[in-house]
């Protein structure tokens, strides 16, 4: 993975607490956002966590130039210091796969890494959710809906809640591979780049609501 902070001493402590494990691995450091950018085009790691508010570039405009420019983008987390700061729903709507606090003790970073680098889950889908209520700007709930399949928009609110594809097969009582084409279909019908994205505009609609 890649750190992407201007602080070296925060770096260096989110170093030292994910290369203790024997799964992850720090491959790079970014110090801006246009060195984050440079690093993770030149190095393709799997998960970036990248603070919001960086020299240059904000981690935002990173994310997106990030998610829209590479082949086989990462997951990227954006770290922030309070969780209801209007930078991190922009982040989420660029295509970040969640957020993590600073204040985050050592056992809920690894969990965190570790959850989207191996799944397509959200990360803390539930903040998600409290962050489309407070800044949702349209309501179209009956002109999404209509642009969906009945099984389409099951698969919506199953993401929404933060359910993997395998853990919206199990739910739905269907393949897999299903799944992952009802996604792509979804992520085309609603002009998405990634589920983040997708689940954001579920909100922000009001096909979903919150809570």
């Amino acid at each position: 993975m890649v750190l992407a902070d201007d602080e070296r001493m925060v770096r260096t402590a989110l170093r030292a607490i994910l290369s203790a494990e024997d799964d992850l691995a720090v491959v790079g450091e970014a110090a801006t956002g246009a060195e984050a950018v440079s690093v993770v085009r030149r190095l393709e790691p799997d998960v970036v966590l990248m603070d919001v508010r960086m020299p240059e570039i904000d981690g935002i405009r990173a994310t997106e130039r990030l998610l829209r420019t590479m082949r086989t983008p990462p997951r990227i987390v954006v770290v922030t210091t309070f969780e209801n700061d209007s930078y991190v729903y922009d982040a989420l709507r660029a295509g970040a796969a969640g957020f993590l606090l600073k204040r985050a003790g050592a056992a809920d970073l690894v969990q965190a890494v570790r959850l989207v680098a191996r799944t397509d889950s959200l990360l803390y889908p539930a903040a998600v959710r409290a962050l489309a209520a407070a800044h949702a700007r349209t309501r179209r709930t009956t002109a999404l809906r209509a642009r969906l399949t009945d099984r389409e928009a099951d698969v919506l609110r199953l993401m929404a809640q933060g359910l993997t594809n395998a853990e919206i097969a199990a739910r739905l009582g269907i393949g897999a591979a299903t799944v992952k084409s009802h996604v792509a279909a979804l992520l085309a019908k609603l002009g998405a780049r990634d589920r983040t994205q997708a689940v954001i505009a579920a909100y922000e609609s009001g096909f979903v609501s919150p809570g």
